[in-house]
């Protein structure tokens, strides 16, 4: 874990305010005839219009600003010219660098009106972040955060992904620990204060497995039943945790 220092909180904390108020926007946009590729733009012109650049854009290849996942895609959907539809669910995912410091942090929205189990998805997925940063605290076991947060979804009988995890976050968008969503108490790091790390539950409604497809980024679950996608870029000190993306 990679200590910040209280010049690079600040950056870190700026970085996390407009990834938060791009989500918040992007938020205002869904809704019905709309395509994942407008939303892309639209996204990533507010992401520059307010100081920052769209980290995920060219990021080991990734063709695109934002990941725009729909119903059974789990994470990295591509915006493409699909057009979202009522009854739709999807994940917008958005990375921001600001001043060589990132941001991090997605959310499942529903395209109009959707069904009672899809929105109990989205719900549970979301109260699983915060069940597992409830253990979040320097001198702690990471694996803490991701046991709560496995307990939590698989007693509603959802899936936990396994293959994707949270990360450290800092001056790059990927940083040591991997965050896992499952586990033991006892696994991972001791975590540290001054460090930053974006947690990120993927919770699917039927299987934990998953399936990439050809392009090499679009991963969807292996039942074709939906997922849904929470987190947040979270800022660790010495007596306590600030989610800079919320």
């Amino acid at each position: 874990m990679k200590q910040l220092s209280p010049a690079q909180i600040v950056l870190m904390k700026k970085a996390g305010e407009i990834t938060k108020n791009a989500l918040l926007y992007a938020e205002t946009l869904v809704k019905p005839g709309v395509t994942t590729n407008s939303l892309d733009n639209l996204i990533s012109e507010y992401i520059i219009n307010h100081g920052g650049k769209p980290c995920f854009k060219g990021y080991n290849g990734f063709p695109k600003s934002t990941c725009i996942s729909v119903n059974e895609v789990v994470v990295h959907g591509i915006p493409s010219q699909r057009k979202l539809k009522e009854g739709d669910i999807v994940s917008i995912d958005i990375g921001v660098e600001y001043k060589g410091f990132h941001g991090d942090a997605a959310r499942t929205f529903p395209v109009g009106k959707i069904s009672e189990e899809k929105q109990k998805l989205i719900d549970v997925t979301k109260q699983s972040f915060f069940e597992g940063i409830k253990f979040l605290k320097a001198g702690e076991k990471l694996g803490k955060v991701s046991s709560a947060i496995q307990k939590y979804a698989e007693s509603f009988g959802y899936g936990v992904v396994r293959e994707m995890t949270g990360h450290g976050i800092g001056e790059k968008l990927h940083l040591n620990p991997s965050v896992p969503n499952y586990g033991k108490e006892s696994d991972g790091p001791i975590v540290q204060a001054n460090t930053c790390l974006a947690i990120e539950p993927m919770i699917n409604m039927g299987t934990r497995r998953i399936f990439i497809l050809e392009d090499g980024w679009t991963t969807i679950t292996q039942d074709l039943l939906p997922s849904a996608h929470y987190e947040n870029t979270v800022l660790i000190l010495d007596d306590r945790i600030e989610i800079l993306t919320l």
